[in-house]
């Protein structure tokens, strides 16, 4: 229930607020709106307060909105009512009143990232785990504990790192530029502060996913390795584990953290059948050694190994929050660049660069949107702001179906002089139907296949 309604919220906000900026530049420009529709369908709510006026209506079906205007080329037009017609404005104020919907969305998105910079987050700290096994953190000498306080594509300018979150936004977006990526890391002890450069312009991909995240090595946040609790009936309570004890190794490979623990339990059952381990443990200052077996499960088309115990404990927390210009200004990059990297991440899909598994739809926003909500306002409000520049940046493609392609057609009419024809404004209208009919079964079919652990 609070999928569903988080989802409502989610559509409702952001279809008002993109209609609403098509609505506000055409009155501005003086176009006579007739019809402000929140949805499609039959009408659940109406409000007009004059016969003249512009009639505001929801509809039943949420999938979107539209203005509507007036224009001859949609019917007859009274003449004394003409220079109020769409159609007859100059072609910049046309131009103005179509893209004010995306801009639309992505001035939201502004404020929706600014009030949740204002609200502040509480985010793991970039703490490092142990690096994954061959990965390029673990060749660049990472190591668990490593703090990752800045990072640089160049190793002359340097940008604060707040928490584990600015570390994956800095390693995705190197990622997608083909950049290399130097990191400062802090660490007790005798390495002190010390930098690191992750070669992932070597990496001959641009596609960010959990592989790719495992083959960088980066990603976790640092945890003990703790047994925090333990299943009845496991291998772990056979073995004689118990909550507090802390894994010390295991076959004599030492045990740094979390992450180590967890590699070393899933790679036993790589082979086969997981063979019996010797756990080496501290409980309450003892040392202990303790004979353990791991179950082997199917985990897609591989087989891991299972101790039936809740490993690790959370990891440490640090509140990212930001002052009022500091918090706007970080609103305006991180808009400027979600929307520099959704249209990359389109692009590279059109072109075969990308996997068309990244397009989602309405499912995964509704489990998104309602993930967020039980994090708390923040957390809502910034994935607000990323569907909103989602929104936004898709209706800013060249498809006739969209803003986008409106906006092909005023280009064209500038070099030319004249509008597009008739004939083929309905061709394209036919071509971009079918398009946005595609892109929605394939985002359905997307959403579906998570669900059903396909993907």
């Amino acid at each position: 229930m609070i999928e569903l309604l988080a989802f409502i919220v989610t559509l409702g906000v952001l279809i008002v607020i993109h209609e609403y900026g098509h609505y506000r530049v055409a009155v501005a420009c003086g176009v006579k709106v007739l019809r402000f529709s929140v949805g499609f369908g039959r009408t659940l709510w109406r409000r007009q307060a004059t016969p003249d006026s512009t009639e505001f209506v929801v509809a039943a079906l949420p999938f979107g909105g539209y203005v509507r205007m007036l224009d001859e080329r949609e019917g007859p037009v009274p003449p004394h009512e003409r220079h109020l017609a769409f159609n007859r404005k100059p072609l910049w104020q046309r131009t103005a009143v179509v893209a004010a919907g995306p801009i639309a969305n992505l001035l939201l998105a502004v404020v929706l990232y600014a009030a949740a910079n204002w609200i502040g987050l509480d985010e793991p700290q970039a703490l490092l785990s142990t690096p994954t096994a061959g990965s390029l953190a673990e060749k660049a000498g990472v190591v668990a504990g490593d703090l990752a306080t800045a990072v640089s594509s160049d190793g002359n300018e340097w940008r604060e790192l707040r928490s584990l979150t600015d570390l994956r936004w800095a390693v995705t977006h190197a990622v997608m530029e083909g950049e290399p990526l130097h990191l400062k890391l802090v660490h007790d002890g005798a390495r002190g502060e010390h930098e690191v450069v992750l070669p992932l312009d070597t990496l001959g991909t641009r596609e960010v996913d959990p592989q790719l995240m495992r083959r960088i090595g980066l990603g976790q946040a640092y945890g003990e390795a703790i047994i925090e609790s333990v299943v009845a009936g496991g291998p772990a309570a056979a073995a004689g584990l118990a909550r507090g004890d802390r894994v010390l190794s295991i076959d004599g490979r030492a045990v740094e953290d979390r992450a180590r623990l967890l590699d070393l339990v899933r790679a036993s059952a790589a082979q086969g059948e997981p063979p019996t381990m010797t756990w080496r443990i501290d409980r309450q200052g003892q040392t202990l050694e303790l004979p353990l077996k791991p179950n082997a499960v199917g985990e897609g088309d591989k087989r891991v190994g299972r101790i039936e115990a809740l490993i690790g404990r959370a990891p440490k927390m640090v509140q990212v929050r930001y002052g009022l210009v500091e918090g706007l200004t970080q609103a305006v990059s991180r808009t400027w660049e979600m929307s520099a990297v959704t249209l990359k991440m389109l692009g590279r899909m059109l072109i075969g660069q990308a996997s068309l598994k990244n397009l989602s739809g309405p499912l995964t926003i509704a489990d998104y949107a309602g993930q967020s909500v039980k994090l708390g306002l923040a957390y809502y409000l910034g994935f607000l702001a990323v569907v909103s520049v989602s929104l936004g940046v898709l209706n800013l493609l060249p498809l006739p179906m969209l803003d986008g392609g409106h906006l092909m057609y005023y280009l064209f009419e500038a070099v030319t002089g004249r509008p597009v024809s008739e004939q083929w404004l309905e061709r394209l209208q036919r071509g971009g139907v079918a398009i946005m009919l595609v892109m929605m079964s394939l985002a359905l079919y997307n959403d579906v296949a998570r669900l059903l652990g396909l993907h």
